[in-house]
């Protein structure tokens, strides 16, 4: 009777959501069994309505960085209701949370605030589009851009769990536009831009993918893309909806040293408050409506509870950039210590890792892209998860999603995490 009440709720849910979800991966169907539905966490911990407690491996998958219910932000949230919710006008604090996302990242001029990822990589490439005259783009298979028609053709995450690589009223106009490339294979980019010359607008990548599992990119690969986006004049799209703010102040531009020329952000950028943003120099960004052509708009975009959520979220992050070296240590001993008990258990496994962000891959083969992502056994995650369900640990629903630490977790909470992995394994 450990899950009773959500196991109703979901039930209840089911009767008027599709699904009993809002998102398709919270329904449990890659893993099995009913949802456990939260009532409340706090710092690294999920509580839910049976009153059962887990430490946290999603953190609302990866804005929740500095830990739930973080006093700083919820207190400035609960202040700024207090004057009204939503006015459809600009303020001060769009401008406020604007110059500090620019101050942190490189290679940024201008910022515009959307409600969602989604809605910020479409946006980036309706204004590549816009400014090259072009329209085709390459995505990466197993990368996900968000639920625009563009961007659900051989989408990773919930598109892999399903196993629908596109999905039905995406338009045979929107999938030839959209051109497909292999993650960490640059002559395979090199390939399709040849094919398509003076046709292809942007590129589009996770530079660290994270809906097919972690997936970091191997050396040189974003540098190559950099040069090949430059010979054929496409604008290099960076899709930072997860890794930025959160691998560094600057996430992977900063990271790897690559200048994009359209950045897009999201989940750690909103405090854990729904946003989105895109994101470029003065030069494209002119181009957007109204001062440009290119037509884009939101009524709830930049409304002031996501917004002084955001920035106060940004804010610490600035001010203590310590926070990332703490999560570097903590995330790198979980990483030692889950491959340490799966050779110890002799379990097959692969498990990447960069910054906070971590997965681990029931197979023998290095896991680099889409086609080696699919190679895990899920039926191995499907215990797993379960397993470390039952000793209160919160995992991805998925094989195909990453980790994401926060700076609340601590050591005993990585040490209770690697004993309950040690104590499933050996049921495998």
């Amino acid at each position: 009777m450990r899950y009773q009440r959500s196991s109703r709720l979901f039930k209840e849910a089911k009767e008027v959501i599709p699904g009993g979800v809002n998102s398709p991966v919270r329904a449990f169907k890659a893993v099995g069994g009913n949802p456990v539905f939260i009532k409340k966490a706090k710092g690294a911990y999920l509580f839910d309505e049976d009153n059962n407690k887990y430490i946290d491996y999603i953190s609302s998958w990866g804005p929740m960085i500095l830990g739930h219910a973080h006093p700083k932000v919820t207190e400035s949230i609960i202040k700024t209701t207090k004057n009204g919710t939503s006015f459809g006008t600009p303020t001060e604090l769009e401008t406020k949370i604007a110059k500090l996302a620019i101050k942190m990242v490189p290679n940024i001029d201008q910022i515009r605030f959307v409600n969602s990822g989604t809605e910020a990589c479409m946006s980036a490439i309706r204004l590549a589009r816009g400014f090259t005259g072009k329209e085709k783009i390459i995505k990466f298979s197993g990368c996900y851009h968000g639920h625009s028609d563009s961007f659900l053709i051989q989408a990773g995450s919930g598109g892999a769990t399903f196993g629908n690589p596109s999905s039905p009223g995406v338009t045979q106009g929107s999938a030839k536009d959209t051109l497909i490339a292999e993650f960490n294979n640059l002559d395979n980019v090199s390939n399709i831009f040849d094919k398509n010359k003076n046709k292809i607008a942007a590129l589009i990548i996770e530079p660290v993918a994270g809906n097919m599992g972690c997936i970091p990119p191997k050396k040189d690969f974003l540098k190559g893309l950099r040069s090949l986006c430059d010979d054929h004049k496409a604008l290099l799209i960076f899709d930072e909806v997860m890794t930025g703010f959160r691998l560094s102040k600057g996430g992977a531009q900063e990271l790897y040293g690559i200048k994009a020329d359209i950045v897009t952000f999201g989940k750690v950028l909103g405090g854990g408050l729904p946003v989105g943003a895109f994101a470029s120099n003065v030069e494209i960004m002119s181009f957007l409506a109204p001062k440009g052509e290119v037509y884009q708009a939101g009524t709830l975009s930049g409304n002031p509870l996501a917004m002084i959520a955001g920035y106060n979220t940004l804010k610490i992050l600035d001010e203590d950039p310590e926070i990332y070296s703490r999560l570097e240590k903590k995330t790198k001993k979980l990483e030692e210590q889950l491959r340490y008990i799966s050779i110890k258990n002799k379990i097959k496994h692969q498990i990447n890792r960069i910054g906070s962000m971590i997965s681990i891959h029931f197979t023998d083969h290095p896991v680099v892209n889409f086609e080696t992502s699919k190679k895990g056994d899920n039926i191995y995650y499907k215990k797993y998860f379960h397993g470390m369900l039952d000793q209160n640990i919160y995992l991805p629903p998925s094989a195909y999603e990453s980790y994401f630490l926060n700076d609340a977790i601590s050591d005993k909470d990585i040490d209770l995490t690697s004993e309950a992995y040690n104590l499933v394994s050996l049921d495998f």
